[in-house]
């Protein structure tokens, strides 16, 4: 009898004020959550705010009030000058024929690299790989003067193939397509083998379709570090005919249209060239989310 009063006491269902309680607790520890969450989400979006109000303010209230994200009143002149007074669609056009290139040329290259040292079996290719991974730790500005010196030496320096093709190939970018190879099953290649496939044919027809994911990543970041590439410019070129969004930027933000803030002007035009690299993220990681999940789905 005592022991099934015992069992009966352990199989009733808690108090529910104790239910309650934590119920509570759960509650506020999820408010308190979001709350931390929208709190550090706008202090991440304030200086963006910050920009567009201050892009669309006159020169006045922009030196007055640079902390206000409301223009009084709103006006479009710094859009204006931007067309006008600059050369701001010369840069734009640079921006977009070089990004472009740069990161078409990194996604083959990229794959072509990151595929070779996941599946060839070659002497030195541990090395090879180990000496990619060492580049990716090697500070960018220290290479800036060797990179100038090897540009000037083959007679690429103050040109369009000075921009373009120091930057087709990157250690990231091998490294990450190498890294999602290796995780094809090998049977998936072995089987075009059988069929005939070469090497090459098997890499573009069977293995790189299926690299979607790691192939929108690499576009991702691709196309964002060479649009928004600035030390690169710097050293291999100096004509302003072939100056790129960043530096065209940089030769504002320096005083070359004279003296004041120029605030509207100067926001106006990062905003402008915010807005490509904004819209290219969100596009492609719609896919690459889409993608991912298909791909956790048939896992």
């Amino acid at each position: 009898m005592t022991t099934l009063t015992d069992r009966s006491a352990a199989a009733a269902p808690a108090p529910v004020g104790g239910r309650r309680a934590r119920d509570g607790r759960a509650l506020a520890s999820r408010v308190l959550g979001y709350a931390v969450l929208i709190f550090f989400g706008l202090v991440f979006i304030y200086p963006f705010v910050i920009q567009i109000g201050n892009s669309l303010k006159t020169e006045p209230d922009a030196a007055a009030n640079p902390l206000s994200p409301i223009p009084d009143p709103l006006v479009l002149a710094g859009f204006e000058r931007i067309f006008a007074g600059t050369n701001f669609p010369l840069w734009l056009g640079n921006s977009l024929l070089v990004t472009v290139l740069v990161t078409l040329g990194r996604v083959f290259f990229d794959s072509l690299a990151g595929y070779a040292l996941a599946r060839l079996r070659f002497h030195g290719r541990r090395w090879l790989f180990a000496a990619v991974v060492a580049v990716m730790a090697v500070p960018p500005v220290v290479l800036l003067i060797p990179k100038f010196l090897v540009l000037n030496q083959l007679g690429i320096y103050n040109s369009y193939t000075g921009l373009v093709v120091p930057l087709l190939a990157d250690a990231a970018g091998i490294f990450i397509m190498k890294q999602f190879f290796e995780s094809v099953p090998v049977s998936v290649e072995e089987a075009a083998r059988i069929d005939g496939a070469g090497v090459f044919r098997t890499f573009w027809s069977v293995v790189l379709p299926m690299a979607k994911p790691a192939l929108i990543t690499l576009t991702i970041l691709s196309f964002q570090g060479s649009w928004n590439e600035f030390p690169h410019s710097l050293v291999s070129v100096q004509d302003p005919d072939l100056f790129t969004l960043p530096r065209g930027l940089a030769d504002l933000v320096s005083g070359s249209l004279g003296k004041g803030t120029q605030y509207p002007l100067k926001l106006g035009a990062a905003l402008l060239a915010t807005i490509p690299v904004a819209v290219i993220f969100v596009i492609f990681q719609r896919y690459f989310v889409r993608d991912a999940s298909e791909g956790a789905e048939k896992g």
